[in-house]
Order: C-alpha cells, then structure tokens, then sequence
C-alpha cells in the first residue's frame, strides 16, 4: 500500500489518546483542518520534529488550529515522549498492528498528513523536511485567518531535510 497522497480523501478513524478522551477525524474537521503526525518515540527524526510542530501549536491553536500526533508506541512511552519532547497537543495511540497508520500508507516516520476540513489531504511529508512545515503553518494561517509568523527564527540552524 503506498501513501496516501494529496487531493485524496483522507481515511476516518477514532483514537484514544494518552489522557483517554476519544479524537475522531470526522468531528475534528467539523472545526476545521486537522494535521495528524504519526510517530514512533524511539525515532530520532520523530524527536527533531514534534518540538517544531509544537511550536506551531502554540503559534496558531489559539486560532483553532489542531494537531494530534499518532503514536505507534503505547500509551506511557507516549506520554514520556510528549513530557521529554515539550508537546502538548493530543497524542492518539495507534498501537499494534498500527490499522490507522497501514490505512495511511506509511513507510516511514515521521509521516504528516494536513486534512482539510473537507476530508481530502492537502499536505503529506515525511521525514523532517523545512519547506513542508513552512507550508503547513502558511495553510493553517490562510485556512485559520491567523495573523502570520514565523516558524524559524534567524539563529536557529535548521537543515532543509532529515529523512525518517
């Protein structure tokens, strides 16, 4: 199965995540588009990332933006990671045999899908790539009407790709 790929329509789930409070896509695109990131707590690549998509969490969540990560670990390795790695939005738990991640596709991780409210993918990245995640905060920002910012500051030396 390969990846599931822009313009196409985004497959439904519901998780539990690690506070136990059920995340359906089909209610959460009622409110708006939903960024899922799918991850595994041992990837390195995976712990480069999430603090820059938490970072656009705290840009724009004020706005309604809403990002849910999609572990592929359990729910206490989970939770370290969101403590170890500063991540405060919901963490969903797609663990063993990974139905919702085999359903999207993934080859690797970190795998991130921005669904559109009307259930199509509008962005679909893996690995850490910096053009990827500058054009889901500039989708969110438009989609949001939030005001605009910036994702990376001047100081910070942020390579153009890390693969997963």
């Amino acid at each position: 199965m390969s990846v599931i790929k822009v313009g196409k329509s985004a497959p439904l789930f519901s998780l539990a995540s690690t506070d136990g409070r059920n995340h359906s896509l089909a209610e959460g695109l009622k409110h708006g588009p939903v960024l899922a990131a799918f991850f595994k707590v041992s990837c390195p690549t995976c712990q480069y990332t999430f603090p820059f998509l938490e970072r656009i969490y705290k840009q724009l969540s004020s706005a309604g933006a809403q990002i849910w990560g999609i572990a592929q670990d359990g729910v206490k390795d989970s939770q370290r990671f969101a403590r170890d790695y500063g991540v405060t939005f919901p963490i969903l738990i797609d663990d063993r045999p990974y139905r919702i991640s085999r359903e999207y596709g993934l080859e690797y991780v970190p795998s991130i899908f921005l669904i559109a409210p009307d259930g199509s993918i509008s962005i679909e990245s893996a690995g850490f790539v910096k053009r990827d995640l500058v054009a889901v905060r500039q989708s969110l920002e438009e989609t949001l009407s939030a005001p605009e910012g910036e994702l990376f500051s001047l100081q910070e030396s942020v390579p153009e790709y890390k693969p997963g």
